[in-house]
């Protein structure tokens, strides 16, 4: 059993500059935050089409919630790529997809096969939520200092 403990604690020796890397850590940020700078941008770049799409689902003023989404997806995105207020940018973020995920993933209502992409789009945008609180999580846990349990 020792054995195996000092194997894993020299892997982890070895994997520790690459994985305490900033452009890692950030790379890893810009991934997150991929999908909602790409949507905000188009938004912003087809204000029509932003336009219908909060019709489609049923959220009205559409051009006011237009503009709320394209400036939540790319003002929350920017605060957490460049770390400040990292963690006020990733509950922004979680909490949009937590609300977008029920109004625009409701596989509950669909009929298979449509249920069963819903379904998986539902559950990857709760990922996306957990992956969005950890973020908030380590980001106050460093602002205040706390070591692990």
């Amino acid at each position: 059993m020792n054995t195996i403990k000092m194997q894993n604690a020299r892997m982890v020796e070895r994997l520790r500059p690459i994985l305490a890397a900033p452009v890692l850590r950030w790379v890893a940020l810009l991934g997150l935050c991929a999908a909602y700078l790409q949507g905000g941008f188009d938004k912003a770049a087809d204000f029509s089409s932003a336009i219908a799409e909060m019709n489609h689902f049923g959220l009205s003023p559409a051009a006011p919630l237009a503009v709320a989404t394209i400036a939540m997806e790319i003002v929350a995105s920017i605060l957490i790529l460049t770390g400040f207020y990292r963690w006020l940018g990733a509950l922004a973020l979680a909490g949009f997809t937590f609300f977008a995920t029920f109004v625009a993933n409701r596989f509950w209502e669909m009929a298979p096969p449509e249920r069963v992409l819903a379904a998986n789009s539902f559950f990857e945008h709760l990922g996306l939520v957990g992956g969005f609180l950890l973020v908030a999580w380590y980001d106050l846990r460093e602002r205040c200092h706390v070591s692990d349990p």
